[in-house]
């Protein structure tokens, strides 16, 4: 296929707001509902026990151009209202350090990374729901000060497997879901049957919402107030299809939260209760023109963690190869 097929019938009228409204009581029967504990040996490393050597290997094969697309988004050390918390660069070797030939030059990094401007990747130990982390794990009892004993980043190590891009601007035949945007099964599915790609066991979903275009045209605003992303409607769909990695260009929940007194529904869904990491922040405009460009949306995602022992997540750049 060359971008859209013109046959493809048309998405359902695109929705404006967050809802509907999910009560607790049935946001707790939809976790269990969705909650897979006690399914793998290696429980630490949750959904990315789905991904074999069977699943690279197809997914090498989805390589055809070679075209390489980074996902990550440069390190961002201005403040702003989505960047309370800048990351750090400052040169700490102008190669007046050492004696003489040949001379360095060195720099430190450091970042506060779980927040909305950095590309990173949720450990399972990043969240827990009900004071649990995935897999029954009482949090308090397997996270302190100095660190995570299950759940961490380097129990993942990396991950090769098929990335599948949801591009819902290009479906719609918008520049982008405003934030506040709700995500809704019935809108993958269309995404789907539009892009002519299907999720399946072991796939990393990525969702590409447009946020990145929208701060450059418009410029930045609070994502943690409003964002488009995924309803918890669309959860059970993505837990049936066995998904291993959910990610995008926000970070997965739609803001505000349609779930009372719940700030992040489904990063407690993925995270908590089906053992699916994370990739929050991500600039996916290269790859959906990458993507319109080769007439396919699923392709070679690699995703390689920093190995931080106890640490909740990494920051991360992903390679998308077409």
């Amino acid at each position: 296929m060359t971008g859209i097929p013109s046959e493809s019938p048309a998405p359902p009228p695109a929705g404006t707001g967050n809802g509907p409204a999910v009560s607790r009581q049935e946001f707790d029967a939809l976790f269990e509902t969705v909650r897979t504990w006690g399914r793998w040996t290696r429980a630490d490393r949750g959904a990315w026990n789905r991904v074999t050597p069977d699943h690279v290997r197809r997914a090498t094969a989805l390589v055809r151009s070679g075209t390489t697309v980074p996902l990550g988004r440069p390190w961002d050390t201005a403040p702003g209202p989505d960047n309370s918390r800048p990351a750090l660069h400052y040169m700490s070797d102008l190669g007046d350090i050492e004696p003489p030939e040949p001379s360095t030059h060195k720099d430190f990094l450091a970042v506060d990374y779980h927040g909305k401007a950095v590309s990173h990747l949720d450990a399972l130990s990043h969240v827990a729901y009900r004071g649990q982390l995935y897999d029954g794990r009482t949090a308090h009892e397997w996270v302190d000060a100095g660190g995570a004993r299950f759940g961490a980043v380097s129990a993942l190590g990396p991950l090769v497997t098929k990335g599948v891009l949801l591009d819902l601007p290009t479906v719609l035949g918008c520049a982008w879901l405003e934030p506040g945007r709700a995500v809704h099964a019935a809108d993958i599915m269309s995404a789907e049957q539009a892009l002519d790609v299907t999720i399946g066991e072991g796939d990393a979903v990525l969702l590409r919402s447009g946020s990145i275009r929208r701060r450059r045209e418009l410029g930045a605003w609070d994502p943690g107030t409003a964002s488009a992303g995924f309803h918890v409607d669309a959860v059970p769909l993505l837990a049936e299809r066995g998904i291993a990695l959910l990610g995008g260009d926000g970070d997965s929940d739609v803001r505000p939260s349609p779930v009372d007194g719940l700030h992040s529904p489904v990063h407690a869904l993925a995270l908590a209760a089906m053992g699916v990491p994370l990739l929050d922040n991500l600039d996916l405009e290269a790859l959906s023109v990458a993507a319109a460009g080769a007439g396919r949306y699923a392709f070679l995602l690699v995703v390689a963690p920093l190995d931080i022992p106890g640490g909740t997540g990494s920051p991360v750049n992903p390679v998308a190869v077409l």
